[in-house]
């Protein structure tokens, strides 16, 4: 990386492919924990949900997000897509964490270790492949006080991401030249790129498959992901930044809640560029985030039209 490079600060959200919204909605909020801080549409198919987790206010860096298209078929892992998202929790939590999930039905991997992190592999009930990793970094994070969950035990946000590719340089090069990452160690194979230093948020791993399949995208797979930049001067920065290393950056787009810039890393993963704000709440209370739905000002006059066509949520179950 050139120190010239401007750079993300790290990851902002993962959004995902999930199938019935009910039983992502209870997954999330019931099993994890989590908090539903922004309950929206898809702004660019509103005939379906944009469904926000994360921490209680919202913090850039702790949300996983979710489009529920059940009609589509299941997603398939494999190159050029990520493939599995690490959330981070405290030391000391896994195996609580592991009798929690087993509790709720779901079937957990082994215990392991990436780069020297306690990790817990699981796939949600969609096949979405997930990890929580023992951290203690420091990080943005307000616990959630409604959550089934205690604080001491909550999920942080996001950890890292996983990609598999065909091919490692292209991607590094899109990662440092066009991001900012640096290299930072290699394992079993994995290629971690680190941003910032390094440290919870702010790796994303790479794994070399040459004969592999390339991934498909369904229910249970990985839509795109996001890096965080902390505003519009620095969006800008690196979407140049992006475009000088080979990248087809878009034009910045308003997403109301961030603006955002998408493009394609050469393997392929649809990654953004997220600024930090204005955030959450700036349509909504804190303390009834999630709540209620909510649309960017332009979907507003479709309003009945939309609601029509979206299945009613409940409150979440709690596991």
């Amino acid at each position: 990386m050139s120190p010239n490079t401007p750079a993300v600060t790290g990851l902002h959200h993962v959004t995902a492919i999930a199938g019935d919204p009910q039983r992502n909605l209870d997954f999330y909020t019931g099993a994890l924990g989590m908090r539903l801080v922004k309950r929206s549409v898809n702004q660019d198919a509103p005939d379906t949900y944009h469904l926000f987790y994360a921490d209680a206010e919202g913090h850039a860096g702790s949300d996983l997000t979710f489009f529920p298209w059940p009609e589509l078929p299941p997603g398939k892992r494999g190159i050029g897509l990520t493939n599995q998202v690490a959330l981070a929790v405290p030391p000391g939590t896994l195996d609580w964490w592991s009798e929690r999930l087993q509790s709720a039905g779901i079937r957990t991997g082994d215990t392991t270790t990436w780069f020297g992190e306690p990790v817990l592999p699981f796939d949600d009930p969609d096949g979405l492949g997930l990890a929580l990793v023992e951290t203690g970094d420091a990080r943005d994070f307000t616990p959630w006080a409604d959550s089934p969950v205690d604080p001491a035990r909550q999920i942080r946000g996001l950890h890292a991401v996983r990609l598999a590719e065909r091919d490692l340089a292209p991607t590094a090069r899109s990662l440092t030249a066009g991001l900012g990452f640096s290299a930072a160690r290699e394992e079993h194979g994995w290629h971690r790129f680190t941003v910032q230093g390094g440290g919870s948020g702010r790796a994303v791993d790479i794994q070399v498959r040459p004969d592999a399949p390339r991934g498909e995208w369904g229910v249970g797979s990985v839509h795109h992901i996001a890096w965080r930049v902390p505003d519009g001067d620095a969006q800008r920065a690196v979407r140049a930044s992006v475009s000088a290393a080979g990248g087809r950056p878009t034009e910045v787009i308003d997403r109301f809640w961030f603006q955002s810039v998408y493009f394609r890393e050469p393997g392929g993963a649809l990654f953004e560029v997220a600024t930090d704000g204005p955030g959450f709440t700036v349509d909504e209370s804190p303390d009834t985030l999630g709540e209620k739905l909510i649309l960017p000002p332009w979907l507003e006059p479709r309003r009945a039209e939309i609601e029509r066509g979206l299945p009613r949520l409940t409150s979440p179950v709690r596991t």
